[in-house]
């Protein structure tokens, strides 16, 4: 409980009395200071009861205390002890008017009480109350230090935090998402913080802001030892916290970082087991794999699932920040479903193993359809820090090996297409041209066509769209000579002339191929 004036009143040793700003004694004092300087404010810092006797003060006029009394509020004096008896046998109604114009406590201090006994009585509450606070803060870490090692773990240290600070609490993992609140209302609460969180990620750890608005005021701590933040912790309350409470968060974010770090450890633990398995599950050793992966990846295997890579999607740039950040979103989503997930960190490269149609897979496509949307809205490609990421068809054990060169082809298109995701199945459905939509392709057809572009230019003959119309009606003369609004003699010599520019025979199936590729992706369309 903090001192206030109204305590400093109530003390029976002191016997003060209160002239003006009744209203106002239950604000906090900070410390008692004595001055008699006609203008105190340059030595104040906010929150003392001023001390006078009005030695240089002409506290009789009128025109000196409102001044005066106006500028000791605007310093932050929260009250202002006169001792009569001293220069005046009375406080001057002149003083005592300015401090009911400012609404500014006025307390009146008999002769026999010495400021010294005020003082006193200040330095004495204010140490009994950073005493308990201190006590408050050492049984609150006491009490999260059990609540952390509880079967609930992090769920149970929120709750006796949201107890002690009299507000909610909420944990955030890496990938921004809310693990666990207390109560549970504050789930949605914090859910909305998630921007907020998503920032103070962006700063190395360890780091903290203040965010809020008319509803609460919020606290955000990040959480780990490393550069890198592990996750945050958001606690709200109604005001600014107090001594024994922000001993009780820094113990949370303690006990929490302590936490989190031991999981990292196992993680890792767990990383280096997942790599050995799809080692043995690409060398084709799927019964070894199963025995090794026990019951911690067990599962995962005995279903379909489907193989994710991913790379920075400008080749030749390291983004471990952004391969750990989409490690961390997979991670969280299978968390939250309690689906198993096998993630492998390559230098500059991620390999993951999730769950078919499960939440870990659809984090990835929520990613890329995010990431695709902005791109479209700002109509540029990818900026240096993002991802490109191929996904293969559903797979099992024994074909591990297949579906890893699915999806690495399916990054491969992607980069060349300057998507964020592609599926494998993505490429079967659709047409083969757009995955040979890349520079040597168009200089090929450029290269092949560029002859009977020339033969055209002289205005010989319209060579290129004869041979285009022909090869669309699969070689029909009739057909094709109709489209061109010519005859079919006509058609003829034209492709004969096709035949002796390029030196090639339309009867060969490759020569036909070739040269419908070459038209659909020539950089010169019709």
């Amino acid at each position: 409980m903090p001192l206030t004036l109204a305590s400093l009143v109530q003390h029976s040793a002191l016997k003060l009395s209160v002239r003006a700003g009744e209203g106002r004694l239950d604000t906090p004092v900070r410390w008692a200071h004595v001055s008699e300087l006609a203008d105190p404010v340059p030595y104040m810092e906010g929150g003392e009861l001023l001390l006078i006797t009005a030695m240089k003060l002409d506290a009789e006029d009128p025109r000196e205390m409102g001044p005066y009394v106006r500028r000791l509020a605007a310093a932050g004096v929260v009250g202002i002890g006169f001792a009569v008896g001293v220069n005046y046998e009375a406080i001057p109604e002149a003083l005592v008017e300015a401090a009911r114009q400012e609404d500014m406590p006025l307390l009146e201090v008999p002769r026999r009480t010495p400021f010294l006994a005020i003082s006193k009585a200040v330095s004495a509450a204010l140490a009994a109350d950073q005493y308990r606070a201190v006590t408050a803060g050492f049984e609150a870490q006491r009490e999260l230090t059990r609540a952390a090692l509880s079967a609930d773990g992090p769920a149970d240290l929120l709750a006796k935090l949201a107890a002690h600070v009299h507000g909610w609490a909420a944990l955030y993992d890496a990938s921004g998402s809310v693990v666990a609140a207390a109560p549970d209302w504050a789930a949605r609460r914090a859910a909305r913080l998630t921007p907020d969180v998503e920032r103070l990620r962006e700063r190395p750890a360890p780091a903290s802001a203040v965010v809020g608005g008319s509803e609460d005021r919020v606290e955000l701590q990040s959480l780990g030892t490393g550069r890198r933040a592990r996750g945050a912790l958001a606690v709200g309350t109604g005001a600014p916290l107090g001594t024994a409470e922000r001993y009780a968060v820094h113990s949370a974010v303690a006990l929490l970082t302590l936490t989190t770090e031991r999981s990292r450890s196992l993680h890792d633990a767990e990383s280096r087991l997942g790599a050995a398995v799809l080692r043995m599950l690409l060398a084709g050793e799927a019964e070894h794999a199963r025995t090794v992966a026990g019951d911690l990846y067990g599962a995962l295997l005995e279903a379909p699932f489907r193989l994710i890579t991913a790379e920075p999607a400008l080749p030749g740039t390291a983004q471990p920040e952004g391969l750990a950040l989409l490690a961390d979103t997979v991670e969280s989503a299978a968390s939250r479903t309690g689906e198993p997930l096998l993630v492998v960190p390559e230098p500059g490269r991620l390999v993951v193993l999730a769950a078919d149609g499960g939440a870990a897979v659809q984090a990835c496509m929520d990613h890329a359809e995010a990431l695709e949307a902005r791109r479209g809205r700002d109509a540029a490609g990818p900026e240096p820090d993002e991802l490109v990421v191929g996904l293969s068809a559903p797979a099992g054990p024994g074909t591990v090996a297949a579906a890893l060169k699915q999806a690495d082809q399916a990054l491969a298109v992607a980069r060349r297409r300057g998507r964020p995701m592609v599926e494998h199945e993505e490429m079967a459905a659709g047409s083969v041209l757009p995955l040979l939509a890349d520079d040597a392709v168009r200089a090929f057809a450029d290269g092949t066509l560029r002859a009977l572009r020339e033969h055209d230019a002289t205005g010989r003959g319209d060579l290129v769209a004869s041979l285009q119309a022909w090869l669309s009606r699969h070689g029909q003369w009739d057909a094709a000579a109709a489209d061109l609004g010519v005859h079919r003699h006509t058609l003829r010599y034209r492709m004969k002339r096709v035949e002796e520019i390029l030196g090639r025979s339309l009867d060969d199936p490759d020569v036909r191929m070739e040269l419908w590729l070459a038209l659909k992706a020539s950089p010169h369309p019709l």
